[in-house]
């Protein structure tokens, strides 16, 4: 076999941190290298031409994934032109729906990756970007009346709790209750 070109490594690069950041959302870093690199359509031997190990691919899906979050708010308030009240209700709406409960893989990595950075400890570079990103999701639900952190602790454990309870009443029940609560505070 040739080698690959140094644009189709980085392509692949680019490919497998896609995918991972996708991955962990959805089932968490424990999920393992073989079935990232399969998903990513590539060979697991192909990983460890990419990457140092699986921390590295940790700490570029977290960054990846947190740029999508910031991404997404900088569009948001361009489509509600400049209207950060606006955007914000449109993100709570979207945030504390049916369709992001169902989609972790897509959705908010504050809420899918909680848990597995909790349990990672020390500061590695993945605790310093959720770290920061979490501060940056804060801020952006900053109202004159209400502080971003509330507001992100509410948006963030309805999410868990819906997730959680996916499948009975409650669930749609958590969303609803927590959507209303911060539309009210406005």
């Amino acid at each position: 076999m040739g080698r690959v070109s140094q644009a189709q490594a980085q392509e692949n690069r680019r490919r497998v941190v896609e995918t991972a950041s996708r991955l962990l959302r959805e089932q968490g870093t424990h999920v393992s290298v073989a079935d990232l690199m399969k998903a990513a359509g590539l060979t697991h031997g192909g990983f460890y031409k990419q990457f140092a190990s699986k921390e590295e691919l940790v700490d570029e899906a977290t960054a990846h994934a947190f740029a999508e979050l910031t991404r997404h708010h900088k569009e948001r308030i361009e489509q509600y032109e400049g209207r950060h009240d606006a955007a914000q209700q449109a993100l709570i709406d979207t945030y504390l729906s049916i369709e992001h409960r169902d989609s972790p893989a897509d959705g908010c990595p504050v809420a899918a990756l909680a848990t597995d950075i909790a349990r990672t400890g020390g500061d590695g570079e993945a605790r310093r970007v959720y770290t920061r990103g979490v501060a940056d999701f804060a801020d952006w639900l900053a109202t004159e009346d209400q502080d971003g952190i509330t507001r992100l602790c509410t948006m963030l454990g309805a999410l868990v709790l819906s997730r959680a309870t996916n499948g009975t009443p409650l669930s749609e029940e958590i969303l609803t209750t927590a959507r209303e609560a911060l539309t009210a505070t406005r």
